[in-house]
């Protein structure tokens, strides 16, 4: 199995982080809203530790990785009781950019207010 440039990084997440999606609901007028929330949640080391791996795939250069095919994007997991807590969900960190086109992936919705 052929693994991504980034899979190196996956190590680089040191001390506590937890990363949780929450069910939300709220009744209003008798219309019940629905929502979901990310959370995220460290100690100083492994927030720090996140915030480095946002850098990295931040400022890496996907035209530099000749394994990664036009079209594609950057990317690395992390992963339940390896990278992130026992209680964390499996999270995929990266790119929106591909590889040599820019272009976003097709279920991209900008915000309405940039």
């Amino acid at each position: 199995m052929k693994r991504n440039k980034l899979e190196k990084f996956k190590s680089e997440i040191t001390g506590h982080l937890d990363i949780l999606i929450e069910q939300k609901e709220d009744e209003l007028d008798g219309k019940v809203t629905k929502w979901e929330e990310v959370l995220i949640h460290g100690d100083p080391e492994g927030l720090k530790s996140f915030a480095k791996l946002l850098i990295k795939i931040a400022e890496l250069n996907q035209d530099e990785n000749i394994n990664l095919p036009i079209g594609e994007r950057e990317h690395i997991h992390l992963r339940p009781n390896l990278e992130l807590s026992a209680s964390s969900v499996e999270v995929i960190l990266g790119r929106i950019d591909a590889k040599g086109t820019g272009v976003f992936y097709k279920g991209y919705i900008p915000k309405i207010n940039p």
